[in-house]
């Protein structure tokens, strides 16, 4: 595990990889079930039906697996324990229908980072988000905005 990385270590042009991960088919039928029931998230007829012409996975569905790759990866490095979570997206946009079967990966690069004046225990990260495909086509970008630990005073 790596030493703790806090606000003040964090700055514009910090790029983190995370994924991959392959979109199952069971998961995208069974998130939609339950969070976003449209027809065509829900099956290849209705979804033939429509400008996906095939299954597509919920745009929801697309932001959670980018949350389990990128957490994944914060974890796997250490690097969660200053993390205070988020506070917005801004700029989301969903470019591709991702589909059962789509190996996603992505890459954070921060891109701006302001102290917080009226709470000097923490700071303000704002990250430019991009997932792609197993064809290298963009299907997301965003920009999520996370507060983050500073360091602690010794």
């Amino acid at each position: 595990m790596s030493e703790a990385i806090y606000f003040e270590d964090i700055k514009p042009g910090d790029r983190l990889d995370f994924g991959p991960l392959t979109v199952d088919r069971e998961e995208v039928i069974a998130f939609a079930g339950q969070y976003d029931f449209q027809p065509f998230h829900l099956s290849d007829d209705a979804a033939a039906q429509t400008h996906f012409g095939s299954l597509a996975a919920s745009g929801w569905h697309t932001l959670a697996l980018y949350m389990k790759m990128f957490l994944t990866e914060v974890q796997k490095q250490g690097r969660q324990e200053a993390s205070l979570g988020g506070i917005g997206i801004d700029e989301l946009r969903w470019l591709r229908p991702v589909r059962p079967g789509d190996t996603l990966r992505g890459t954070t690069e921060v891109v701006e980072t302001s102290a917080s004046r009226s709470r000097p225990e923490m700071g303000v990260v704002k990250s430019k988000v991009t997932m792609l495909n197993q064809r290298d086509e963009v299907v997301l970008t965003m920009i999520p905005i996370t507060m983050m630990r500073t360091r602690p005073v010794a």
